[in-house]
């Protein structure tokens, strides 16, 4: 049997690596990874998966899409010609993630005749709180014949921070919730925020691809026009983060801008 360590590269794929390891040994464990390009995956994202495996004495095993290294979230959907497609997954984490890992998955572990396979065994990061994720995998992975396992939620005495394991996890985390994309696709305007404010590179090419695409990544309003109410907030020394929880963020935004819903089109002081 061979554990798949469905390794994303942050902190909590990384603890069911370490557990994975002490658990089965090294030589049973295989950390799989999509590499992503640099304009999207953090350096220090990069760092951290690499430290980690070097640790564990395992060498990462890469399941990429073609052309990956200049491949992002946002070129991929731009190619494509949308965000989604109906009740489909987002294309951008299907063609950089989804599809090449079930390639990865046929060529190595096949299912034969519709039987489960016994050789291998996937496990990921999701924890005790995130019920619904743990359930929806197992109820796809199953119909398709592999097992899983979830570490941080149903195993005892789970690894609590990566940093008793002595590897520094990603400095992302200061400000995301996560180890994702910079610009995730699935994210709301707190998340889209930070970009405004620490990747303007990006933020440019999101709100060229909204253009070109014909669809907003928000529900109710372009990136666009989100710039005069982002710019003001920056003028206003709200800080870009994701740790705060999102009603009190809002809240401070309200307080430092209170006319809110009137954002003036007037540059700020800061524009000077």
């Amino acid at each position: 049997m061979k554990y798949v360590v469905c390794y994303s590269g942050g902190e909590s794929s990384a603890k069911v690596a370490v557990m994975a390891v002490e658990r089965y040994g090294k030589e049973n464990v295989i950390l799989l990874n999509h590499d992503l390009s640099v304009e999207v995956e953090d350096i220090d994202i990069k760092r951290f998966k690499n430290e980690v495996a070097d640790k564990l004495g395992i060498k990462i095993t890469y399941a990429n899409m073609d052309n990956w290294e200049t491949e992002t979230p946002l070129r991929v959907c731009r190619r494509l010609g949308g965000w989604k497609f109906g009740t489909s997954p987002i294309l951008c984490t299907y063609n950089l993630k989804t599809k090449p890992f079930y390639k990865w998955l046929d060529e190595n572990y096949p299912i034969i005749e519709g039987k489960v396979n016994q050789d291998v065994t996937l496990l990921y990061g999701f924890d005790k709180n995130e019920v619904a994720r743990i359930q929806r995998r197992i109820s796809v992975l199953s119909s398709q014949g592999y097992k899983t396992d979830y570490p941080l939620a149903l195993w005892e005495n789970p690894l609590k921070h990566i940093e008793e394991f002595g590897v520094e996890k990603p400095s992302t985390y200061k400000l995301f919730k996560h180890g994702n994309c910079k610009g995730c696709l699935k994210a709301g305007k707190q998340s889209w925020y930070l970009v405004y404010c620490l990747y303007p590179k990006l933020w440019k090419e999101a709100i060229e691809t909204e253009n070109e695409i014909g669809y907003s990544l928000l529900k109710d309003m372009y990136l666009e026009e989100l710039s005069p109410k982002f710019q003001q907030m920056k003028c206003r020394g709200i800080v870009p983060s994701e740790k705060m929880q999102s009603g009190k963020f809002w809240s401070e935004v309200r307080k430092a801008l209170p006319e809110e819903g009137q954002i003036s089109f007037l540059p700020c002081d800061c524009s000077y």
